[in-house]
């Protein structure tokens, strides 16, 4: 079996009667669909940019939240702060995340955001050590990391491609930083955001991607196989692109600029 313990990752249990209403006016998805399966979601300032992302997984008569460790703590502080007279509680629970990308086993979802990110599960026992390459999926299928392009205060969610990875639900009314988000959907064009790039070399993960006259064209992030995920302004990508000593090539530039 292929799988492994996520060493990283936190699991937060949410009870109480009104846990899924505290909730939904929080997160970028839909709460109620957490009933049956994960659900991938964000908390955002209400200037509409990324604080934390997280998992929401059915357990009973709670709520689980599958977050980075790093980031476990403030997210209980700051929804602590939210929750005032809510009958919420909120505490850390005593499960590891196994995750895994064969058959998934008894009791195991598939993660919501990509089929190639396989299931997880959430269990009290220890699992195996990691082993498998998670960069190079997340890579291949442009999926963002907590804290590498995943940026607090900085990063909007539609940028980062939530849309395509089932992470925010335009359809559920308010949250904190609906407003903005909404507004970048229906109101504007996207002009810059994450995507898959060749890279021939290597720079460290941050490094500003300039087009061939010098220009600032975006930043490079995490790489594996001969790729990386990049933030890009979409007008200025073209040919010649550079990451430090590292040379850059998007295959739709060509096709944007056509």
């Amino acid at each position: 079996m292929t799988h492994e313990q996520a060493p990283d990752r936190t699991v937060l249990e949410i009870t109480g009667s009104e846990r899924e209403s505290f909730l939904q006016g929080l997160v970028t998805n839909d709460v109620a669909r957490a009933r049956d399966a994960p659900v991938y979601a964000a908390l955002l300032t209400p200037q509409g940019k990324y604080i934390v992302d997280f998992f929401l997984v059915p357990h009973g008569d709670a709520l689980l939240l599958d977050v980075k460790s790093d980031f476990a703590e403030g997210l209980m502080k700051r929804l602590t702060l939210y929750k005032l007279r809510a009958d919420v509680a909120i505490a850390r629970a005593s499960l590891n995340v196994h995750r895994g990308i064969d058959l998934p086993p008894e009791g195991a979802f598939a993660d919501p955001r990509d089929p190639s990110m396989g299931w997880r599960r959430y269990i009290a026992e220890p699992g195996p050590d990691p082993s498998i390459d998670w960069d190079a999926r997340r890579v291949a299928a442009c999926i963002p990391e907590t804290g590498i392009e995943l940026v607090p205060e900085q990063t909007f969610v539609l940028e980062a491609g939530f849309d395509r990875l089932g992470g925010v639900d335009h359809r559920k009314g308010c949250y904190v930083g609906q407003e903005v988000t909404a507004r970048m959907r229906h109101k504007t064009e996207l002009r810059k955001g994450l995507v898959t790039v060749a890279v021939e070399g290597s720079a460290p993960v941050g490094t500003p991607i300039t087009t061939a006259d010098g220009r600032a064209a975006g930043t490079l992030y995490t790489q594996a196989g001969g790729q990386g995920i990049a933030h890009l302004r979409y007008e200025r990508a073209g040919t010649g692109m550079r990451a430090g000593d590292a040379a850059v090539h998007w295959h739709d530039a060509a096709a944007r600029s056509a």
